[in-house]
């Protein structure tokens, strides 16, 4: 436990661990364009993300959609969100969800733009510091240890190393996808505070796979509007 504080306290470094996972996953789509499909790659960089970086995130959005879809009192959507047993509502939301990332990853990998995976990787993990920074903790747990170690200040160095990355990657078009990505982590707050009362470690984790869809699906219609083209030939790259 001493060590998952101490990891809390430099919680505004999680943009760099999305930053070195995006390039990862980068470099796998770059590689396996050059031998199949966009919609295959697409799969193939979803099993690489969740072969790398496990399903803690996808079990936690998987319970927080039970919760959130629980139609009771506080204290049953609470229950609905602990219970071990994955529910229609936590189905549902992990399936859309992965269909969404799914279907902008053929997208943006037919342009092809893989850098695009960078900057929704740190748009993800930049998403986890504000949903923490602006929630309150509802029980003991790892959501509450992350939580308490996490404010304000956090979330506005983090922004700020996310912001560089992103504009460095991607320029203009890839600080506009980290900003869509922390409007959805904001309104995941909102929707814990209003079903829970607070949040809770699933909701950190739902909000990392929420972020990362949002980013995704964000940068797929960048990509095939004539704007966002216009946007592209500007980048540094």
């Amino acid at each position: 436990m001493e060590g998952i504080e101490a990891l809390m306290k430099h919680v505004y470094l999680f943009p760099l661990v999305g930053a070195a996972l995006g390039l990862i996953y980068a470099i796998v789509a770059l590689a396996l364009t050059e031998i199949a499909p966009p919609e295959i790659v697409a799969a193939l960089v979803l099993v690489a993300i969740y072969k790398l970086c496990g399903i803690n995130h996808a079990d936690g959005l998987a319970d927080f959609g039970d919760g959130v879809s629980a139609h009771t009192t506080v204290e049953k959507k609470i229950s609905a969100m602990k219970d071990v047993y994955i529910g229609t509502g936590g189905v549902v939301f992990v399936m859309v969800t992965i269909l969404a990332v799914y279907a902008s990853l053929a997208v943006i990998l037919r342009v092809p733009l893989p850098l695009a995976l960078i900057v929704a990787e740190v748009a993800a993990k930049q998403s986890m510091i504000a949903f923490a920074a602006f929630s309150v903790p509802l029980h003991k747990g790892f959501g509450q240890i992350a939580i308490e170690n996490t404010n304000r200040s956090d979330f506005l160095i983090g922004l700020v190393i996310a912001a560089l990355i992103c504009g460095a990657v991607m320029g203009i078009f890839g600080i506009a996808v980290l900003l869509v990505a922390q409007i959805s982590a904001l309104y995941m707050v909102v929707v814990s505070k209003r079903n829970f009362g607070g949040a809770t470690g699933d909701g950190l984790g739902a909000t990392n796979e929420v972020a990362r869809c949002v980013a995704l699906v964000s940068a797929a219609i960048l990509t095939t509007n004539a704007f966002g083209w216009e946007v592209l030939l500007w980048t540094p790259w």
